[in-house]
């Protein structure tokens, strides 16, 4: 199959060595221009981890979004999730077939409901969309050219919205850690990202600011005292679940679907030791600086449509909303102002019942 795989970030080399290592031909897009050009010199990209080492060989190296969506029979997505409106109002205007399914690797919680609505702004036509609860790798770019991929996701949750059913079929014959599951409230609840990084974000950042994050944040910033604050905003996630209908196990036997927590922990409750011990995240290092995805994105693009999905639902959050108060103050972003609200998601006004209506056949 010819796949044009959208961002070339660690995720997107990720899924270029393991598309083309599986037989099929692959574009690979960003806009940044230097981005790619380490990869263009090379005529690929570099890689060592799960995938073993190499240099993986995309068909097409490309800033050209027009060139890069040309003939290709999926598009997959693997950006940070506050690019998916701007990606899919670009995909609008760039011409993307409404047959070509689209995949979200990954929509985290709302990526499909906001990918929706942005391509509706430009056409009416929007192509099937599917997104993943998490990505499909554990992965950093050692290098411009280079990936090392520490982890491969054993499974992942894939959904879509009704009528986009061919998506996720695509998916799953992409990526076969994909278990399909009922709705996008099911994927987008099961997010884990949401509630792995943003107590540890909130409650590390003095640490953060002054080590410049030296020290490893599933391991040496997993305290008793984080995992605490995790444990309660996690028990919220699977509440808002609940009244949508959907029973989620909590953060430790998700991960350990994954695979980001090893098979022999037995203790699910005990967060701190079961994360701190995982292989794939144990040596990740912490953000840099509070202009790291763990703030741009986890928030204004996880707590934010959580949130937004537990007042329609009518459960209180109270660790989420304060989670969320604190970041804004912290690193001085007021979220709501181009993060995934109601009205992005294109669900404002809407009540539970009519909610549900929307994601279900």
């Amino acid at each position: 199959m010819r796949v044009a795989v959208l961002g070339a970030g660690a995720g997107g080399a990720s899924a270029v060595v393991e598309l083309t290592q599986a037989g099929h031909e692959v574009h690979l897009w960003n806009r940044s221009a230097a981005t790619l050009e380490p990869f263009q010199r090379l005529g690929g990209v570099e890689h060592e981890g799960v995938f073993g080492t190499g240099l993986a060989r995309p068909l097409l190296i490309t800033a050209d979004l027009r060139a890069a969506i040309d003939g290709c029979a999926a598009l997959v997505i693997v950006l940070p999730t506050i690019s998916h409106a701007v990606v899919a109002i670009a995909l609008a205007q760039a011409g993307a077939r409404a047959e070509v399914p689209v995949i979200l690797n990954p929509g985290h919680t709302g990526g499909a409901l906001e990918f929706e609505t942005a391509f509706k702004k430009q056409r009416a036509d929007v192509p099937p969309v599917a997104e993943f609860s998490t990505l499909t790798y554990v992965a950093r770019k050692s290098q411009p050219q280079r990936v090392n991929i520490s982890g491969r996701a054993r499974q992942v949750r894939v959904a879509a919205l009704p009528g986009s059913e061919r998506a996720v079929e695509i998916a799953v014959q992409l990526f076969p850690c994909a278990k399909p599951v009922a709705d996008v409230l099911a994927s987008g609840l099961a997010n884990v990202n949401m509630v792995l990084h943003t107590p540890g974000a909130i409650l590390g950042a003095a640490w953060i600011e002054a080590t410049a994050g030296d020290y490893t944040f599933y391991a040496q910033g997993m305290t008793p005292g984080v995992a605490r604050v995790m444990r309660v905003l996690d028990d919220e996630r699977r509440a808002v679940a609940r009244a949508c209908g959907h029973t989620l196990p909590n953060l430790i036997e998700e991960m350990q679907a994954i695979g980001t927590v090893e098979k022999h922990v037995s203790d699910s409750n005990d967060f701190a030791a079961a994360i701190s011990s995982g292989v794939a995240n144990s040596r990740i290092k912490a953000p840099g600086s509070l202009n790291h995805r763990y703030y741009l994105e986890d928030f204004g693009h996880g707590l934010l449509p959580f949130r937004t999905i537990a007042k329609i639902a009518g459960v209180a959050v109270p660790a989420a909303d304060n989670l969320f108060k604190l970041a804004e103050i912290l690193v001085g972003k007021n979220y709501r102002d181009g993060g995934r609200g109601a009205a992005a998601m294109g669900i404002l006004g809407l009540d539970l019942k009519s909610l549900l209506a929307r994601v279900r056949n």
